[in-house]
């Protein structure tokens, strides 16, 4: 009851758990009561209780009834505080905390089938299917066995049943196997082996060395000294860096007496389970003391313990509490744009079967009225229509419409979301297998880690990338400094007094002298380090502050002092102050241990003001030699704000090197001190201490406490870290952007290095017309200069417009350069381009936009302004941004445009990015996996996502389009042949086909071959892919499957389906065999159609094919012969009801003259069409194609000329024959010019423009023009060149 009355005091809606009716009025009880707790529920806190948990909603209600009912038990309320009493199970389990059994999997053996049939009815074909079913279950209106429709609904459910059924067992061995798990709990004094499972709230623990922690825990006390132990963290966040936690001094004295540790019995307070793994509140009371509680002294679950030999903890939160289990939830479900618009295609679909359907039931009302009624005696209607002859044939006109319903049901595929999921698990093996995107160094392959958005990979128009650790290598390296207004680190040539890029062979400076220094450190400027070692104060303080200020691990390994730090940065300042003399020894709780060139010195640790990302700064205050002195790194512009009296002439100097080393792309940390007086600092703590204990807004108080002592800093200098550019991200980059595909880049750096990164990478070129900058304070400040740029690209200025005229191809991008508002190609990159930006690169603008500005840019009023201007830019950096505005940024380019987007990064603070844009891309790089693990698809470097995209992506959306084009084509073709036969049946809604031809129509006799298509096919080789990026084109466009690519697969089908209806009908009407008996039989008809029908849907799916293997041979050519296998052995063996007729039709010519007329008078059109349009309008991919063929066929020729000389020709004299020529040379015709042959047509230049071309419809012009010396020769282009 405590908690329970605590959280009424405090406001809270926690209810007093153990009593489950206790805070329900009886309904015996009337309005009255309740009427009156409601006037007095503001003022009694307990009736106010009472009312919160009033069940407020029907459905509440009927959930409360049906507890009292079946005396179930009532759920928990919702914490919002924990309480816990150490060692005291009977009190912890009043508040009914969950256990430590884990539980992911779904279902059990009992509720497996239940429960996943009930999940796969929700599908809407599956429900529709259902019906069907139900349907053909009703004689009066079936004219199908219900098999036609059960088999494949079988089929599918069993399918994905067993995919679920083993996801879930995978689920239940995990789940075995942790809880399964043994830790030794302290039970009555004593530690007993317990299963994790067993494991409960307010248990205390014992941890080993190299163990798993069972649950989240309070760290009472361990092996190390003051309470320390170090823990990975690796399965939490990906992060292999060891961490430091530490116990409270007053329990660390518990060591590992289990008596003391038996009778601790300490109540903690603190927040209820969440999911943030950063930060934790809480206090602990304890023999009459209150202390604080912070993440640094918790221990999370999934964590393993290192270098300690034991440590022990009170459990926190268990099982699904825990942070780990707190942040496993569902992955918010991403659908692909073709998803979405076979969604919408579904129900097209179906309302033309309903129209089909109700244009039967009409015309078989009108046809039962005209003529059926004459023939009730041998045609009678069913017992339900009454007699009279109009009442009868509406009735019978009323059942056919769910009779043919049934019958043209197969228009609506029911394969074909199962088809579209196993072709994009094999799509995803593909990217997994792709060795050319396994990175050796880091034993690290690509991984999709879904597998629904294979093709939305073909489709990308906007990326979102990070850049540290992203485009660049994240590995720091100290590069330059500024102290005192002096910069070092600039390399100068002795020889001629200039300042030179150092290369490897360069001399760098020797640290040898320094017993600690590392060999593979590298500095270059002598000057540094003889200030040093002359005892300069100004850089012994700087080197004094890196050494100090920080949260760097030592660890002794292997003889030599190692360092384990929390970010790359930190590593690399510290690593810089050990190789010049100031060498970071050891840390305690209350200590640093540092040795400097005038010997070892300990700063007593009073305080830690911890980085964070709002903050963008971290100190720390010590006292030394009885001085206490704040010691404070952070981002320039934030530890600018805080300086105090500077003299100007430094920070000036200061400032200006620190434009010059983000000029240069280095990373920039600005570095300050201030001495704190004893008595103000005493006050200031008591204040820090009050603050840290506080529940309520503790982060709040806080940060003011940070903000009161860090001014009136004295500065000291800036450091310049250097981050390398990731190998091949240039290419990748400019090969992206002429695929049409927009970057921007979204970096917490500032903004120049962010621009200089951004022309090191080529995201920024010299050719640009203009970088706009927007960087105001203010609304209006950033409105104005929005609008200006808009002003400016509505304004092309001379130089576009004859940019716009210009034809010749870009000897460094080998693109057409000519503007994509005047192509007729591949040109447009997006629907929504702007005639002053280009897939080349060149001639372009680009944005440059602050985080202080973005804030005012994505409020409501200017969100689509700024907008409009990024998206006519070819390039946008955003600079200074923190991880939530990264997310607002691609989730308004989400909101506005109709355009894929995908986000690429590596650390934490990229996840939300890469969970709001329709794709995630993790890079495994040195920040941890936390944006792997958040992740769609997982790379190791930022150069495969060229492959990645357009390879994979493209030829994934290639093959899913083409497949869909395909199924909607042959189940039309194969649908509506009953369609044409009803006009022949009096609208009766016989079938034309065996009802086991119906069923396995799709499952077994045209399914494997397009499958094989859309596994394997290719239109061009994954080297022409990457050359000609421009064949991504397509993809942006929606070019390969929309709804008039649907619309003219459908209408394909429906033509298709006529003549295989009407040629048949034609050669069997009447049709006698030479030995005179009849073949007109509806039997033998439909299994010639039937035969027809999958030998003209294989020729076409023959033509589709583009890239043929052994499997695609194997597919198709099977799929023909397993037709005839399984007629005949139906037919035969199982004693269906067609038996004989195939064989019977196979044995008559008129069989094989209908088949060939059937197939020449599909086919031919279609190949006719083709060749036409290859030949005369040829798309980017069949110039590609052609191109490849031309150089198959150049290198075949080369090899013969090539061959060596004959035997024959060997055995001849070897003197020279020279002087017995008789003709004249041709010399002289070869000197005039007058025998030269002229140029060779377009294929051998093709090979400089093809995949560079902008052209832009799929049906392009060809131009080509390549300019070599200021003579070109060119190629005119029109259809006759060709």
């Amino acid at each position: 009851m405590a908690a329970g009355t605590a959280a009424a005091d405090d406001g809270d809606d926690m209810e007093t758990s153990g009593s489950p009716a206790s805070g329900q009025s009886s309904p015996a009880e009337g309005n009255g009561e309740t009427i009156e707790m409601c006037r007095r529920g503001s003022e009694d806190p307990e009736v106010a209780e009472v009312l919160t948990r009033q069940p407020a909603t029907a459905k509440e209600r009927l959930l409360a009834g049906a507890r009292r009912v079946f005396r179930l038990k009532e759920p928990p309320p919702p914490e919002t505080e924990r309480r816990i009493r150490a060692n005291d199970l009977e009190y912890n389990s009043q508040f009914q905390y969950a256990n430590n059994f884990i539980k992911t999997y779904k279902y059990t053996v009992l509720t497996f089938w239940p429960l996943n049939l009930f999940e796969q009815f929700q599908r809407l074909a599956n429900f529709y299917f259902a019906c069907l079913l139900v349907l053909q279950l009703i004689g009066p209106i079936s004219s199908l066995t219900p098999i036609t429709t059960l088999l494949p609904l079988l089929g599918v459910l069993s399918v994905t049943a067993a995919k679920d059924a083993y996801d879930d067992y995978q689920r239940h061995r995990n789940d075995r196997q942790v809880n399964n798990r043994v830790s030794l709990v302290l039970r009555h004094g004593k530690l007993t082996r317990e299963q994790w499972s067993n494991v409960r709230v307010g248990d205390v623990i014992r941890m080993e060395n190299d163990q798993f922690v069972a649950a989240d825990l309070l760290l009472l006390s361990t092996s190390e000294p003051n309470g320390l132990s170090y823990i990975e963290t690796a399965e939490l966040d990906g992060e292999t860096n060891l961490k430091c936690r530490q116990a409270l001094p007053a329990t660390a004295e518990l060591g590992q007496d289990e008596t003391l540790l038996g009778k601790f019995d300490g109540k903690i307070n603190c927040e209820p389970p969440n999911n943030n793994l950063n930060k934790f509140e809480g206090t602990l009371e304890w023999n009459g003391k209150k202390f604080a509680l912070d993440n640094d002294k918790i221990l999370l679950r999934g964590c393993v313990l290192r270098n300690t030999q034991w440590c022990y903890g009170v459990v926190i939160f268990a099982g699904r509490d825990t942070k780990l289990m707190q942040n496993s939830g569902k992955t918010k479900f991403k659908r692909t744009s073709i998803d979405r618009l076979l969604n919408v295609i579904i129900l097209g679909i179906v309302g033309f079967l309903l129209l089909m359907c109700l244009f039967c039931t009409i015309a078989c009302g009108i046809w039962e009225t005209v003529t059926g009624q004459y023939f009730r005696v041998y045609l009678p209607w069913d017992a339900l229509a009454p007699e009279g002859a109009t009442a009868g044939a509406t009735v019978t006109a009323l059942l056919v419409f769910f009779s043919y319903a049934i019958v043209l049901n197969t228009v609506v595929p029911i394969s074909l979301y199962v088809s579209v999921e196993v072709i994009r698990l094999m799509q995803s093996f593909l990217i997994n297998w792709d060795l050319a995107m396994y990175h050796e160094k880091s034993d690290t392959p690509a991984k999709a880690r879904t597998t629904t958005l294979n093709e939305e990979l073909g489709q990308v128009q906007y990326i979102f990338s990070d850049k540290t650790g992203t485009l660049t290598q994240n590995i720091m390296v100290f590069n330059k400094c500024s102290i005192a207004g002096k910069n070092y680190g600039d390399f100068i040539d002795p020889v001629i007094g200039e300042v030179i890029e150092p290369t490897e062979d360069t001399q760098a400076v020797d640290f040898s002298a320094n017993d600690m220094y590392e060999p593979s450190f590298r500095f270059f400027d002598q000057t540094l380090l003889d200030a040093v070692n002359s005892g300069d104060e100004d850089s012994h303080m700087f080197f004094r502050l890196l050494s100090l200020c920080h949260t760097v691990m030592p660890e002794e390994k292997d003889g030599k002092l190692k360092y384990q730090a929390q970010s790359p940065d930190e590593d690399a300042l510290v690593s810089a102050a050990r190789n010049f003399g100031f060498v970071f020894l050891s840390r305690t709780p209350s200590s640093i241990t540092i040795r400097t060139p005038r010997g070892e010195e300990e700063h007593e640790v009073l305080c830690i003001l911890d980085f964070n990302n709002v903050r963008k700064r971290m100190s720390v205050i010590l006292r030394h030699g009885g001085k206490i002195r704040l010691y404070c790194k952070g981002a320039d512009n934030i530890v600018f704000e805080r300086l105090g009296n500077v003299e100007p002439e430094t920070k000036a100097r200061t400032e200006e090197h620190l434009q010059k080393f983000a000029g240069e792309g280095l990373r920039t940390l600005v570095l300050a001190y201030k001495e704190l007086d004893d008595a103000y600092f005493e006050e200031w703590k008591k204040r820090h201490h009050e603050a840290s204990v506080s529940l309520v807004e503790r982060d709040e108080k806080l940060d003011a406490l940070f903000e009161e002592i860090e001014k009136d800093l004295v500065l000291i200098g800036a450091t310049a870290i250097e981050d390398k550019l990731q190998d091949g991200v240039p290419q990748t980059i400019a090969n992206l952007i002429l695929a049409g595909i927009r970057l921007w880049v979204l970096t917490g750096d500032k903004q120049e290095t962010a621009i200089n990164i951004g022309y090191s990478c080529q995201l920024l070129t010299d050719d640009l017309q203009d970088v706009f900058v927007v960087e105001g304070h203010t609304m209006q400040d950033v409105e104005a200069e929005l609008n200006r740029c808009m002003d400016d690209l509505s304004r092309p200025s001379a130089d576009a417009k004859a940019h716009q005229h210009k034809q010749s191809l870009s000897v460094v991008t080998f693109s057409s350069v000519r503007s994509a508002a005047s192509d007729e190609g591949y040109g447009h990159d997006t629907p929504e381009e702007d005639p002053t930006s280009n897939a080349s690169g060149s001639g372009g603008f680009a944005l440059v936009i602050n985080g202080h500005s973005l804030i005012w840019a994505l409020t409501s009023k200017l969100e689509r302004l700024f907008l409009d201007v990024a998206c006519q830019c070819q390039a946008v950096i955003c600079c200074r941004v923190t991880p939530l505005q990264k997310a607002l940024v691609v989730d308004l380019v989400k909101k506005h445009k109709k355009a894929v987007t995908l986000s690429i990064g590596d650390g934490a603070n990229d996840v939300s990015m890469i969970k709001t844009a329709h794709i995630g891309v993790g890079i495994s790089g040195q920040e941890g996996l936390q944006a792997v693990l958040s992740s769609d698809y997982s790379i190791a470097q930022f150069r495969y996502l060229e492959r990645l995209l357009l390879v994979h992506g493209r030829w994934s959306y290639y093959r899913m389009c083409k497949f869909l084009r395909y199924f909607f084509y042959k189940n039309f073709a194969f649908t509506l042949c009953h369609f044409w036969y009803s006009f022949f049946c009096g609208f009766s809604a016989q079938t034309v086909f065996d009802p086991m031809f119906i069923a396995v129509y799709n499952l077994f006799y045209t399914s494997m071959p397009v499958l094989a298509l859309a596994v394997f096919d290719q239109d061009v080789k994954e080297r022409q892919s990457l050359t000609y990026p421009k064949l991504y084109t397509p993809g942006l466009r929606d070019l390969f499957f929309n709804k008039l690519e649907f619309f003219k697969s459908a209408t394909y089908g429906f033509v298709t389906s006529l003549v295989l209806f009407i040629v048949p009908y034609g050669t069997y009407k009447d049709a006698v065999s030479p030995e005179g008996y009849t073949i007109s039989d509806h039997q033998l008809f439909g299994a010639v159609v039937a035969t027809v029908l999958v030998v003209v849907v294989t020729m076409q799916i023959c033509l589709d094919t583009t890239y043929w293997t052994w499997l695609n041979h194997l597919c198709v050519w099977g799929s023909l012969f397993t037709y005839i296998l399984l007629q005949f052995f139906y037919n035969y063996v199982l004693g269906g009801v067609y038996v004989g007729s195939l064989a019977m039709a196979m044995s008559e010519a008129n069989f094989w003259f209908c088949t060939l007329l059937t197939v020449i008078v599909l086919m031919v059109p279609v190949l006719a069409w083709r060749f036409y349009f290859v030949d005369l309008h040829p798309t980017l991919a069949d110039l590609v194609r052609a191109k490849q063929r031309e150089d198959k066929a150049q290198k075949r020729r080369m090899d013969e000329f090539q061959r060596t000389p004959s035997a024959r020709r060997r055995g001849r004299s070897v003197r020279s024959g020279y002087a017995f020529a008789h003709q004249e040379g041709f010399g002289r015709l070869i000197t005039s010019g007058k025998m030269m042959r002229r140029p060779p047509p377009l294929a051998s230049l093709s090979m400089f423009s093809l995949g560079r071309s902008g052209a832009s419809s799929p049906r392009a012009d060809t131009q080509v023009t390549f300019c070599a010396e200021p003579s070109s020769v060119s190629m005119g282009g029109g259809h006759g060149d060709r």
